[in-house]
């Protein structure tokens, strides 16, 4: 039970990595917040917890609009009377060089992969600022260490998170907040399977993901759920502005 007492949210958390963490945190014993867009995977992922014994509720909330990333932590406080542990998760990405990024596709991914970290940061820091402490962990991406080929916002957007998760560090550590970021490789997401489901090369294309890992597969969510917990609970308690590389080898290449 590393996580017991704690209240945390957890942004993207309808599916995939983010849903793997919030199963995770509930069984350590944490109050878990999920936060997501899609309102219906919210809940059903709320409800899961919930059945499961634990102490769960859903928010929907798009993380690039400020009201309702503030909505979402007083929300929190208001339910459970604090917040400990805050995990920006949501994020997606597009492919593309520079020159076949539409303007406005770059901004709307910057929109939500780097101005949702910093909104939630925003809104969450003086809460625990007022609590004497807390823990921050972003999702960043092996290719905040190493290019993608034909990824250029991607790429850039979580370069950004790692940089910001290193501001924030040294900004509030004398409040014993604590901020870290988790660099996974290429994890089997729905994200993915809907990629291998368009792909006229499903099994090649897999093959290709999993090659650029020594370990040749790809990660499963709970792996990156694991790092995560490590990086919000006390086991990691000297760590901070520390990006946790979880990519199967990837970027050791």
């Amino acid at each position: 039970m590393k996580l017991a007492g704690k209240v945390a949210i957890i942004t993207g958390s309808g599916s995939g990595i983010g849903q793997e963490t919030a199963r995770l945190f509930m069984a350590e014993g944490a109050v878990v917040v999920v936060a997501d867009r899609d309102e219906a995977a919210a809940e059903r992922v709320a409800a899961e917890l919930t059945a499961a014994g634990g102490t769960a509720s859903a928010i929907p909330v798009d993380v690039s609009v400020e009201a309702e990333v503030a909505a979402m932590v007083a929300t929190c406080v208001e339910r459970y009377g604090r917040l400990d542990i805050l995990v920006n998760n949501a994020g997606y990405g597009i492919a593309g060089t520079v020159v076949d990024t539409a303007v406005a596709d770059w901004d709307a991914l910057f929109s939500v992969n780097v101005r949702g970290v910093f909104l939630g940061c925003k809104h969450a820091i003086p809460v625990m600022e007022r609590q004497g402490g807390g823990a921050i962990v972003n999702t960043a991406s092996g290719g905040a260490i190493v290019g993608i080929y034909d990824r250029a916002a991607y790429t850039a957007s979580k370069g950004a998170v790692a940089a910001l998760t290193r501001a924030m560090a040294m900004d509030h550590a004398e409040s014993k907040i604590r901020v870290n970021c988790v660099a996974p490789g290429t994890i089997e997401t729905p994200y993915f399977t809907k990629i291998f489901a368009n792909s006229p090369d499903a099994a090649g294309l897999r093959k290709l993901l999993e090659d650029r890992q020594v370990m040749q597969r790809l990660g499963q969510p709970v792996e990156i759920a694991r790092a995560i917990l490590f990086l919000a609970c006390d086991d990691s308690s000297f760590s901070t502005g520390s990006t946790l590389v979880a990519d199967g080898g990837w970027t050791i290449r």
